[in-house]
């Protein structure tokens, strides 16, 4: 568990979230802080970033300033104009798909699926296609909006996937080399808890974080998740309700 300590006019506050640390290549790490549902924060090489950031899910005005925001599509449980005001600065970078684009005013990174962009000097970051398949869930996040996820490579030797909202896609399954996956379970907008094994079954990723679950009325079966993983990947659970 990690504190934040922020300090202004004369005052501390202090604001508690779980966190996680994973080691790689020369002993380096990258810390991870859970805030709820689709809504994290890492730091890597040395920058900070922040996933998705809603204003309900944390109180980011009281946390450290971002260096990068990255944004999956324009649905309210993803992109907050306000949070995201909140956590940057002029020198901040945000990138996004380019429906949510259209809130920025040309302040944003768009980036459609396929394009890969570098940050500073030792990550790059590809976009990576994120829709539905299954019948009668495709309207929810359609293949033509180009939504993205997106794969973090960091160059000392570590790639993070960050699937945003869908379901598996053909591009995803076909994704290798991934070190950690955030998949979404939460039905029916996002993956079934079968459809997460099928995938984490695929891409074999050292650590799978199961997140963006929660809020609806179809509850995860986080529990079955793990159990019919265990032995393929590292599971780490988080509370993201």
């Amino acid at each position: 568990m990690s504190i934040f300590s922020i300090f202004g006019k004369g005052k501390t506050s202090q604001i508690d979230y779980p966190t996680d640390i994973v080691t790689y290549g020369d002993e380096e790490q990258v810390k991870f802080t859970f805030f709820k549902h689709a809504a994290f924060a890492f730091e890597a090489a040395g920058l900070r970033f922040y996933v998705d950031p809603v204003s309900g899910y944390a109180k980011y005005s009281q946390l450290p300033k971002a260096d990068v925001v990255l944004v999956t599509h324009h649905h309210y449980d993803h992109l907050d104009r306000a949070a995201i005001d909140d956590i940057t600065t002029r020198q901040s970078t945000i990138i996004c798909d380019k429906t949510s684009a259209e809130a920025f005013d040309g302040e944003a990174v768009v980036m459609t699926p396929g394009m890969k962009a570098q940050v500073g000097k030792d990550i790059v970051i590809e976009a990576i296609p994120a829709y539905n398949t299954s019948e009668g869930h495709t309207d929810f996040h359609p293949k033509a909006r180009e939504d993205n996820g997106y794969v973090v490579e960091l160059i000392q030797g570590l790639r993070i996937y960050i699937a945003g909202d869908g379901e598996p896609t053909p591009e995803m399954l076909a994704l290798q080399d991934i070190d950690i996956a955030f998949l979404p379970v939460n039905q029916p907008y996002t993956m079934t808890v079968d459809q997460a094994i099928e995938v984490v079954k695929t891409i074999k990723p050292r650590i799978f974080y199961p997140y963006h679950y929660g809020e609806v009325e179809e509850k995860t079966d986080i529990e079955r998740l793990c159990r019919e993983l265990e032995g393929v990947t590292d599971v780490r659970v988080f509370p993201m309700e």
